[in-house]
């Protein structure tokens, strides 16, 4: 339920509508005018929505208005008033009134007014929520040495025009800290183009990357730019540039050392100022030994070398990411806040993340979408996790059968047991039985 404050000089409707909106479940606060309800609202905490008259003493609905606005724009009031004009229902909307009401009203009218004003607060709640967890800038703070330093070389090279090549497993982020490193640059203010060298054809991705003219090839009905003219003044992202053809290599090569390039079936040059910074999972020495990679274009790409560190290798940013991640996914999936219980910390904590942190992202995604209530338990992450967490069954120590494990067991408790009574009640046998179980393993 909401808290609700109502801002009426006539203590009878102050009253009445107290009384009915307790009825519904709501918190009420009154105040008899615009003074009052300030410092209820200062001194009181927040209140979800404002009810207030329209015409008051000293200062009025519509300035309460603008005044509850400047110190709370996301405030959501409804103004009440028994000389509705246009032109006061024009000035309380443009003022940013979530609703208007004319006297006088029924309660069924006016509980239809504050439950939509009530619902349009909550939808933009979510949706700055939302959005500040969809815009929110990936984290790259950490508490891992090895982060940190590779954090404050990264600033140092984006300063620069320098090639840079980043180094690592796939989900490291490698495409995070190469949009950062361009946020970083001096050519934050032009473009950040990305061009994924593994998901396009040798004819479509040199199209996609040097752009080509009508004609070209079938299907080449325009003249159209690559993404390198796009990214003019700005920052080229090669994904995964270990998977570009060796007929593409060259043509980027002559890219990198003289900014010029010719567009597909063209005759005329194209020169364009783009940086490149390049990223890939594979060891390209090795890479360069089998002659799957031009050793002149590995020498100009790795100027500024950043290998970017798996998450198993930097832990103790396990759990501060699974909290962001946390955040972003219940706002992006609409859940209340969640919380993660101490065993599911522990099974993330201690989990080693092949798929790095995409799938650390991933598993609490997943975990947001199918937990119930506002805790995410150990068994909403994946399975993998989930298994990894579960202890393995003891093996068994030796190949004996079971007659030499019975066997052992009677002669360890008759030599316990004072009497051969006490040893049959131990077993849970009579004393035939046991008498009988002795004379067939030869125990004394």
């Amino acid at each position: 339920m909401a808290r609700l404050l109502v801002v009426d000089d006539e203590k009878n409707i102050r009253r009445s509508l107290e009384t009915f909106f307790l009825s519904c479940g709501h918190t009420v606060a009154t105040a008899p005018d615009a003074h009052c309800a300030l410092e209820a609202m200062a001194h009181g905490g927040g209140f979800d929505l404002v009810l207030t008259d329209f015409r008051m003493a000293e200062m009025n609905g519509l300035e309460l208005l603008k005044e509850i606005k400047r110190r709370s724009p996301d405030a959501a009031v409804v103004l009440m008033t028994a000389y509705a004009t246009v032109e006061n229902a024009v000035a309380a909307m443009k003022a940013g009134a979530t609703d208007y009401l004319s006297k006088p009203f029924s309660l069924q009218e006016v509980q239809h007014v504050v439950e939509r004003a009530l619902e349009l607060g909550n939808l933009r709640v979510e949706n700055r929520a939302l959005r500040a967890a969809l815009e929110e800038t990936p984290i790259l703070e950490s508490r891992s040495p090895i982060m940190r330093t590779l954090i404050e070389t990264a600033h140092l090279a984006a300063l620069s025009e320098a090639t840079i090549l980043l180094l690592g497993e796939s989900g490291t982020g490698k495409n995070v800290l190469a949009r950062e490193i361009h946020r970083w640059s001096p050519r934050a203010d032009r473009p950040f183009v990305v061009v994924s060298c593994t998901t396009l054809s040798e004819q479509l991705l040199e199209s996609e990357l040097f752009g080509h003219v009508r004609g070209a090839f079938t299907g080449a009905v325009k003249d159209k730019p690559g993404r390198l003219e796009a990214a003019d003044g700005g920052t080229v992202f090669l994904d995964e540039i270990a998977d570009l053809p060796v007929t593409l290599q060259a043509k980027l090569l002559r890219f990198l050392q003289e900014r010029r390039f010719e567009r597909v079936g063209a005759t005329s040059t194209v020169e364009v100022d783009a940086r490149i910074i390049a990223a890939t999972n594979r060891n390209l020495e090795l890479e360069v030994a089998q002659g799957r990679f031009r050793e002149d274009l590995y020498y100009r790409i790795n100027v500024i070398v950043l290998s970017v560190p798996a998450l198993r290798e930097r832990s103790e940013d396990i759990m501060t990411l699974a909290q962001r991640f946390l955040a972003t996914a219940a706002a992006r999936n609409r859940r209340p806040k969640l919380r993660l219980a101490p065993e599911a910390e522990q099974a993330l904590s201690h989990y080693r993340w092949p798929g790095n942190v995409r799938e650390l992202r991933n598993a609490i995604e997943r975990a947001v979408v199918l937990s119930r209530g506002d805790t995410i338990r150990h068994e909403d992450l994946p399975d993998s996790i989930f298994r990894a967490q579960t202890p393995p069954r003891p093996a068994p120590e030796s190949s004996v059968s079971l007659e030499e494990v019975e066997r052992e067991h009677i002669r360890r408790v008759l030599a316990d047991a004072v009497t051969l009574e006490e040893a049959a009640d131990t077993l849970g046998i009579s004393v035939a039985t046991l008498w009988r179980k002795r004379k067939r393993y030869g125990i004394e």
